[in-house]
């Protein structure tokens, strides 16, 4: 895996991946940012986000739950110190379908978190992260 990230100008760069797909990060103005992008740390969140959706979403589509959504809220609190580390992050994943089972869905969060999303992975022995599921009620099967 590559990735370029260059300087464009103030404090505002764009990030390319291998893959070809670009991003703009920017600091904030009190940084000498302009606030064009986002900064790189919301990118690592959001990089834990998306990895640990697509983990549950691939994993609740392999035991056919018929899933329609899946968000990730992410709350991240940093030290107060320099470097301004992650401390803590709470993840909320909101998921509804057409009967899905609860069971299904507690277990690909599990799973995600850990076994197989590397970004957690990466992350979990610095960061105290928390996990919480929130089904759509009219999503669950009848039991």
């Amino acid at each position: 895996m590559q990735a370029r990230v260059k300087w464009v100008d103030h404090m505002s760069f764009v990030a390319e991946s291998g893959s070809g797909h670009s991003i703009v990060l920017d600091g904030s103005p009190e940084h000498g940012g302009r606030d064009l992008g986002i900064r790189p740390m919301e990118s690592v969140l959001i990089g834990l986000g998306a990895c640990a959706a697509f983990d549950v979403v691939l994993m609740l589509k392999k035991s056919r739950q018929q899933v329609d959504n899946c968000e990730v809220l992410l709350e991240a609190e940093r030290a107060d110190a320099v470097p301004a580390v992650f401390t803590k992050i709470e993840m909320v994943f909101q998921v509804s379908g057409n009967d899905l089972s609860e069971k299904q869905v507690q277990r690909a969060v599990s799973l995600s978190a850990e076994k197989y999303c590397s970004v957690s992975r990466m992350l979990e022995d610095k960061v105290e992260i928390s996990h919480r599921v929130e089904i759509s009620p009219d999503s669950l099967a009848a039991s």
